[in-house]
């Protein structure tokens, strides 16, 4: 297991954490939210995204860079209803994701869609939507692209995902632009494919994307990758075509507890030395930077036990609700919100209910003595957390709240098990013809 420092409601040193870049837990205020809707819940801070946003906003401003919410960090409808409302624009992966976000208010001129594996019916969607750019994979995505146009009479706008071979520094299940990783065209394709879409009417090459992974602390690999891809551009126009557009990604990494994080005003100046002199339309794709730090999930305590040297803290959250640490390993700020026993200077290790050994959440020092009924939260949780949640196990998918100035508004409710078993009842044999039977 992996050590973290818990810490109590007030924060460390007794540090306001209503004022500052995360959300704020009152032991009492969370104590009735958990008496209404039950834990485990995913709560949620609408001013720390809106903060963040500004924030980022006004740190890229400079360098007129816009800003698309990578939607599968969390795609809540009243998240995404906040943010396009901030006037963020949508970088979705999926016509699931386009769906929400123009449930959500969202125009289809400010979505990007990316993705590597896009079927020809999300495609003919997007065209049909309107949306602002198809970042496009793989020359097979390409021409898939240009016959779908041409066959919905449409000109689709198009920017070629490249994979600069850059390593991102991150953990490698979230580093997506080295050479060999499934995203992104291989630079020695690009000029290829630039020439290909001259010749395709139904195709706007508008430009260029590249994105190198996620939870990116160190900038350099940002500063390889922009430099590769400044290099493409002015190779490109060499060759007599235009780039007007640049998508950079996201993946700009968040502080979990002590752990540092790079400043954005950084990532504007790279942009800016790298990129600024060539006069392209620039966006960049964040997604946990934007609700990362807005989020929690509030879970009770079950049991306590020993095992081994060590003592167990069983809580109502499983690896189903929170996957990031069975995936990667992922430690996440625990929070004591509400402890009957008090003291400090305990270690835990947290532990879900689910069925798997890899359903720990981590060990954990400093913590006041834990017991049955105590509420404690996984801070830092408002991204790709309640978005990878599942029913394993059977168990009720949870909801989700946001928190706002002593009230509390359910923006997902708990889907229950019993509703799923509707999903599989009363269903009906169907007869295929025996020419298409295998």
């Amino acid at each position: 297991m992996n050590k973290h420092v818990g810490t109590s409601v007030s924060g460390a040193e007794g540090e306001d954490l209503s004022k500052n870049s995360e959300i704020h837990l009152d032991a009492g205020f969370m104590a009735s939210v958990a008496g209404a809707v039950g834990t485990p819940f995913y709560c949620y801070s609408p001013e720390v995204i809106a903060r963040a946003y500004e924030e980022l906003s006004a740190a890229l401003s400079p360098v007129d860079v816009s800003i698309c919410y990578a939607v599968k960090a969390n795609g809540n409808l009243a998240i995404l209803q906040l943010l396009s409302r901030l006037g963020c624009g949508m970088d979705i992966v999926s016509g699931g994701e386009l769906e929400r976000v123009l449930e959500a208010g969202a125009p289809a001129s400010r979505v990007i869609f990316s993705g590597v594996g896009k079927s020809a019916s999300e495609i003919a969607k997007a065209l049909v939507a309107g949306v602002h750019q198809i970042n496009v994979e793989s020359p097979a995505e390409f021409h898939l692209v240009a016959d779908i146009a041409a066959s919905l009479r449409r000109r689709a706008p198009v920017a070629l995902r490249v994979n600069p071979d850059v390593d991102a520094r991150t953990h490698d299940k979230i580093s997506t632009g080295k050479k060999g990783d499934k995203f992104g065209v291989a630079l020695s394709e690009v000029a290829g494919l630039f020439e290909a879409a001259a010749a395709r009417p139904e195709i706007d090459m508008v430009g260029l994307a590249v994105h190198i992974g996620s939870q990116i602390l160190d900038l350099a690999p940002y500063r390889h990758a922009y430099g590769v891809l400044a290099d493409l551009v002015r190779d490109l126009r060499a060759k007599g075509h235009s780039v007007r557009r640049l998508d950079l990604g996201g993946g700009i990494g968040i502080a979990y507890g002590a752990q540092g994080a790079p400043e954005v005003s950084e990532l504007a100046a790279i942009i800016d030395e790298t990129l600024g002199d060539l006069g392209c339309a620039l966006t960049v794709e964040p997604g946990r930077w934007l609700v990362g730090r807005a989020g929690a999930l509030v879970t009770t305590v079950l049991y306590t036990k020993e095992a081994g040297d060590r003592m167990l803290a069983i809580v109502d959250a499983g690896m189903n609700d929170l996957m990031r640490p069975a995936l990667y390993g992922a430690v996440h700020p625990l929070e004591v919100v509400r402890s009957a026993a008090g003291g400090e200077g305990q270690s835990y290790g947290l532990v879900g209910p689910v069925c798997e050994s890899s359903d720990i959440f981590g060990l954990y020092d400093g913590l006041p003595t834990l017991s049955a009924g105590d509420l404690v939260a996984f801070r830092c949780a408002g991204a790709y957390s309640a978005s990878m949640a599942s029913t394993y196990n059977a168990r009720d998918l949870v909801p989700e709240v946001f928190v706002s100035n002593g009230r509390f508004r359910i923006v997902r409710r708990r889907q229950t098990t019993a509703e799923l078993l509707a999903l599989e009842k009363d269903t009906t044999w169907h007869d295929i013809a025996s020419s298409q039977a295998p």
